[in-house]
């Protein structure tokens, strides 16, 4: 499970509106907070993150999974497949995601009922505003994942939400929005000591601000994330705001942002926190980049993907770093000796690995998982420019080549979006925002597209249409009540 805190804090997930006997104190409200927390950490075999490698770096053209037999979930997701609305991935991404918004209501309910109990108002704001952030957090994943989803704005019983359809994107977004804007009102802007890691006013700015780029995306799909809002500015004035803090700052070295003894520094907005350690708080995400063959010869416990359903980094991907680029060596391992003496020709991100750091299993990983980098920041405002916000050419170009220059590249001018683009690309390789660049930036269909008529010599992708971008209605919540929910176009 993942806490927000220190390794002493109790995780358990209060999520029960009748709870008799809790949320008597400011104590029990913390714990309940850290609950919602908690839905970040490992269900089901999987932590959070893991989904994004799934959901979305598996599905962009950045891995290459189309899966020797095809069986695994993210050989059917990289592939395309329109049959996937029964696959335990699609599941459980519903799942978790409704669970942590379930406990959100819950807090953000007993904060109503039991008003009072904690004698420090600031600090009944506080986990209000926390609850609204991550509720807010799990809505925006949903929305780009799912496109309409039912809206749960305080808890309800499994039979009440038998009555509750699918609202808009539009409307889903007024809730996000929302919620982002009482936390950027009412969160610090950081924390020390125990309370390190939790969601912060400055977190809420950078989320929001990439609410309002997907949201101003070309409206490819009528239900999809992108709404053609031209929002813009408030993206980049968010940003601006984040940048004038002065809290953070691009690390020197790249390789460093991932150091599990350099936690928490000057390139870190917001990350997801995790403690290894054997106590039941590591994460398991970086066990989806690795090969199940490597790991039996470098680590001390199995696990890893097996050979029929290896996340290969495309061929694409890696051609398209300049030579000298500094960014490649601790971002991708390409090959390794096997347990027979063999060459194997893997190609696989370990950018968040560290053998010597490994916990006591598969789902012990200690290192954090970055959200929110200042890099990023940086570039989204090079993004809000090219768009037609506030700002001029120089600025996108002195950005970009402030991230080029770090990774030993030569500068570049006139800035393009579609280089922008490719710059992103090769500086969050293995960070899951690649399928959410293309979304939002409209230009999915024909990057996809060019890519899997070049790469796929399997012959088992299909091409991307609009009815790619989000992903189906799990059947099992088709079935539960029929007519509640429609299947989103191209599905079976």
């Amino acid at each position: 499970m993942l806490s927000a805190c220190e390794d002493d804090l109790n995780l358990t997930p209060i999520s029960d509106a009748g709870s008799n006997g809790f949320y008597n104190n400011a104590d029990d409200f913390e714990q309940a907070v850290s609950g919602i927390y908690a839905s970040f950490g490992v269900q089901n075999n999987a932590d959070y993150p893991s989904l994004y490698v799934i959901m979305d770096e598996s599905r962009s053209d950045n891995i290459y999974a189309p899966g020797q037999s095809g069986v695994r979930d993210w050989n059917a997701i990289n592939n395309f497949l329109t049959s996937i609305s029964t696959l335990g991935t699609i599941k459980n991404v519903w799942n978790v995601t409704f669970n942590g918004i379930m406990r959100a209501n819950t807090v953000l309910d007993q904060l109503i009922e039991k008003k009072g109990v904690i004698e420090d108002p600031n600090l009944s704001v506080r986990f209000e505003a926390e609850a609204k952030f991550l509720r807010a957090y799990f809505y925006f994943d949903l929305v780009k994942w799912f496109g309409k989803v039912p809206i749960f704005d305080t808890f309800v019983t499994p039979t009440e939400a038998l009555s509750i359809g699918r609202s808009s994107v539009a409307e889903v977004y007024d809730l996000i929005i929302s919620d982002l804007e009482f936390a950027i009102n009412n969160l610090p802007e950081s924390y020390g000591g125990a309370d390190k890691g939790r969601a912060t006013s400055l977190a809420a700015k950078g989320i929001l601000a990439r609410v309002y780029l997907t949201r101003s995306g070309p409206k490819l799909h009528p239900d999809g994330p992108c709404l053609s809002t031209n929002e813009y500015q408030q993206a980049l004035d968010l940003l601006n705001d984040i940048i004038g803090s002065q809290k953070f700052s691009m690390a020197d070295d790249f390789s460093a942002i991932f150091d599990y003894d350099n936690e928490g520094n000057s390139e870190i907005v917001w990350d997801l926190q995790f403690i290894g350690g054997g106590i039941g708080a590591g994460g398991y995400f970086p066990t989806e980049y690795y090969d199940e063959g490597w790991a039996r010869i470098n680590l001390p416990f199995p696990g890893g993907n097996p050979g029929d359903g290896s996340k290969r980094v495309s061929e694409d991907l890696l051609n398209s770093y300049e030579e000298g680029d500094l960014r490649v060596e601790p971002t991708f391992l390409i090959g390794y000796v096997g347990d027979s003496g063999d060459n194997i020709d893997a190609k696989f991100y370990d950018k968040f690995m560290n053998t010597t750091k490994a916990g006591g299993d598969r789902f012990d990983w200690s290192l954090n998982y970055p959200v929110l980098r200042f890099t990023d920041v940086l570039m989204l405002k090079a993004e809000c420019i090219l768009q037609g916000a506030s700002g001029n050419q120089s600025e996108v170009d002195d950005i970009v080549n402030a991230v080029r220059d770090r990774a030993g590249l030569g500068m570049v001018s006139n800035v393009t979006l579609e280089t922008l683009m490719e710059e992103r690309r090769r500086e969050f390789a293995g960070e899951n925002l690649r399928w959410d660049d293309l979304v939002r930036t409209g230009m999915v269909i024909d990057v996809m597209n060019n890519y899997i008529t070049n790469e796929d010599n399997s012959g088992k992708m299909l091409q991307v249409s609009n009815n790619s971008i989000i992903y189906p209605i799990p059947q099992d919540q088709l079935d539960v009540k029929e007519g509640l929910y429609q299947q989103n176009p191209g599905y079976l």
